[in-house]
């Protein structure tokens, strides 16, 4: 099935606009209130209206639901540049637009008409409802359930970890519909599932860095979801459905990591030039230089090995090793960037008047979230071998 968006949806004249108008509300409206909306682990309410009117919500939805038609190309140059400036908006509108992902390639054309548009406009928002508290990489390991019931599904079960979870109005609910099937992931289905009586939000998760984006526990009791909401109207396809998301996700989470992997570099470059030590700028110390040199080759390379899956995605190919390959580096590259600002910066870079604090409680994030990096690593060897069999 293809994944990609709108043919000529956005020239190269349209893209740059987009880019800019996206950078200068960054630079306006974000970057002068991210730290302490950071540090008070405050939900951006007024940012968040923001995305809504930059089409941030329906970026990759296409236009004739009422999206911008992005493809995943365009897609990654704006998580990079969000993620730059605060990774945690990228969140917000990433976990809606896997959701969002799941209904237009699998759908039923009611669904779409029904969800797409008011996913396109943020007046329906929300994310995707995969982990359990016994459940993460293993889906199969799944024991939220639904059980028919007439022209409903009756769901029982907890997930946890939710983006969205909190302030927004719906997921994208993975679940058992059939306990007994091997091999398990026939078991699986997914559905579009509103707030109402029975979906409660039990708690709010605190976490190390990622702050601002809710990420919350979610209890489904005796919840009832209308058959309707089953995407694709056909039991057993949510296996499917997830590892199509997952592709886009892991596309955005590498482009989150070049986007911290930029910003860690950027803070080094300069106040290496401003920081003096032994009667010179401390970027003349060899020490430093090596340092500077690896940061920006692992920004550029991740950068390559993104565009290098957007562009797969977008031609509609199979892209998961091209996707794992992006995601295991680019992470890597903001992890290993966001410890070497902090180096440089010594005590400032450990500070909280300065940002460098934020990306090295940040970047950890991304080598676990949309499966762990140990997890990429399989998926590109399995891949590797099956396109280079003997």
């Amino acid at each position: 099935m293809s994944t990609s968006p709108d043919e000529d949806a956005i020239t190269p004249e349209e893209e740059a606009q987009l880019l800019d108008s996206i950078g200068k509300w960054l630079a306006r409206d974000v970057k002068p209130y991210a730290r302490q909306l950071d540090h008070d682990d405050t939900w951006p309410a007024d940012m968040v209206a923001q995305m809504r009117d930059l089409g941030l919500f329906g970026a990759t939805i296409r236009r004739e639901y009422g999206g911008l038609g992005l493809g995943a190309s365009t897609y990654s140059k704006i998580v990079m540049a969000v993620s730059e400036v605060w990774m945690s908006l990228s969140g917000i509108f990433n976990s809606h637009l896997i959701m969002a992902s799941a209904v237009q390639r699998f759908g039923t054309e009611e669904q779409k008409r029904r969800f797409l548009p008011r996913f396109a406009d943020g007046t329906l928002r929300g994310g995707l409802a995969l982990t359990e508290p016994d459940c993460g990489t293993d889906l199969q390991a799944i024991r939220t359930k639904a059980v028919r019931d007439g022209d409903d599904y009756v769901v029982n079960g907890t997930k946890t970890w939710i983006s969205n979870g909190i302030h927004g109005h719906c997921v994208a609910l993975l679940l058992k519909t059939d306990t007994t099937v091997e091999p398990r992931h026939k078991g699986l289905s997914m559905f579009i599932a509103e707030k109402g009586e029975g979906f409660t939000v039990s708690r709010k998760l605190e976490k190390l860095g990622y702050k601002g984006i809710d990420s919350a526990e979610l209890v489904f009791r005796d919840y009832r979801v209308p058959a309707a909401n089953l995407i694709g109207g056909v039991e057993g396809k949510g296996f499917a459905h997830t590892a199509g998301g997952l592709e886009l996700g892991r596309i955005n989470v590498a482009s989150r990591g070049v986007g911290v992997a930029t910003a860690a570099l950027k803070a080094s470059t300069s106040y290496s030039q401003l920081r003096r030590t032994m009667g010179k700028p401390i970027h003349q110390h060899q020490a430093i230089a090596i340092k500077l040199a690896d940061m920006a080759t692992r920004v550029e390379a991740a950068r390559l090995l993104v565009e290098q899956a957007a562009t797969a995605y977008d031609s509609g190919r199979r892209c998961d090793m091209e996707a794992g390959m992006a995601k295991l580096f680019a992470t890597e590259a903001a992890l290993e960037n966001a410890t070497e600002a902090m180096r440089i910066h010594g005590a400032y870079g450990y500070s909280k008047e300065l940002d460098v604090e934020r990306y090295y409680r940040d970047a950890p994030l991304l080598c676990i979230g949309e499966g762990t990096n140990e997890i990429q690593r399989i998926i590109i060897a399995r891949q590797l071998i099956e396109r280079n069999s003997v």
